[in-house]
């Protein structure tokens, strides 16, 4: 469905930008792919890896969320949008709210508004497990961030754009995780790895498959819907454990704003929630005046059924959780993948 198309990625010279890119060239002839993102030194590095000489349909914008007009502009002519500009590091947020709110809440609305006005045709927002029942100030502007791109679907009025979100947990190895962390420990040979709660959890997915969940979503969506796919969860010292089984882990205590463990389907969200064979869909909250409720059968026409009363998705009482080895495979597959 790519093909000829053209595609915008905000915070495109992220991580999941990277491989979003990779991707889509490998796949799809777009007409053009346009990477925007506010630091010029990333876009410039990825431009040697993917330049406009060797791939016709790459565009390399550089402009903020924050300003609407720019965006505006880097959105004519676009037929879908994947919004992943966020500040998204947990202690910084705790630290500077207002600097996260202007990139997370008010850059989301404006991300609304240009592709409103440039009658994009799909946009998918990628979230996070922290947005479900918030406790630090990144998770709450995501959360904020999802109701409004739920919302829009409302205020698009007579425009064909439709919206939807992406949920999903850790990404293996993505910038200022834990596992590059890791491994910058154990290439100094501290013979330790720090770790906050003995007891933490969290969901495991490599970029590879948030990349492809993202995009077999556009082929499913209605709009409105929060997409959230079933991944397994690790043990954080399980995962010490996989990365550098010699060396001593040491318990430093939760740092700001963190979680013992992650939700991505809250229980008061149960009676919203469908599941689906490799995935769940929290229906939205409100009712959408000139479109179809239903979301099952989806666009691929996947029948869901709807969760028992106060299911939730939880990091911690998953079914599926990883061993030390399987862990080793896992993140070997994410780092070739």
């Amino acid at each position: 469905m790519f093909n000829n198309k053209s595609i915008l990625i905000t915070g495109g010279s992220g991580s999941f930008g990277h491989q979003y890119v990779r991707t889509i060239l490998a796949r799809y002839q777009p007409k053009k792919l346009i990477v925007y993102s506010r630091d010029e030194l990333k876009q410039y590095e990825m431009a040697q890896q993917f330049s406009d000489t060797k791939y016709d349909c790459m565009r390399y914008f550089i402009g903020d969320v924050r300003d609407e007009a720019r965006l505006t502009m880097a959105m004519r002519g676009v037929d879908y949008v994947i919004h992943a500009a966020a500040l998204k590091q947990v202690p910084a947020a705790e630290y500077n709210p207002m600097e996260c709110i202007k990139t997370n809440i008010h850059g989301a609305e404006n991300v609304i508004q240009a592709a409103l006005a440039a009658e994009v045709e799909k946009v998918i927002a990628l979230s996070t497990d922290k947005a479900a029942n918030p406790i630090n100030l990144y998770g709450a502007t995501k959360l904020a961030s999802d109701k409004l791109f739920v919302a829009a679907n409302n205020i698009a009025g007579g425009h064909r754009t439709r919206f939807s979100v992406v949920r999903y947990g850790n990404v293996v190895g993505s910038r200022g995780s834990v596992v590059p962390f890791f491994k910058k420990l154990i290439a100094e040979n501290t013979g330790y790895l720090p770790i906050t709660d003995e007891r933490m959890t969290r969901f495991w997915i490599t970029l590879q498959q948030g990349v492809d969940f993202v995009l077999k979503n556009f082929e499913r969506m209605s709009g409105g819907e929060i997409f959230v796919p079933k991944i397994p969860s690790i043990r954080i010292v399980d995962l010490a454990t996989a990365m550098a089984p010699n060396f001593h882990q040491e318990i430093i205590g939760i740092r700001p704003g963190e979680k013992v463990h992650e939700i991505m389907c809250p229980a008061d969200d149960s009676h919203l929630t469908l599941e689906f064979d490799d995935h769940f869909v929290i229906k939205p909250t409100i009712l959408f005046m000139d479109k179809d409720n239903k979301f099952s059968p989806n666009k691929l026409g996947e029948q869901g059924r709807v969760v028992a009363q106060d299911f939730e998705y939880h990091s911690g009482k998953n079914d599926h959780f990883l061993s030390v080895d399987d862990i080793v495979r896992f993140n070997q597959l994410a780092e070739y993948a």
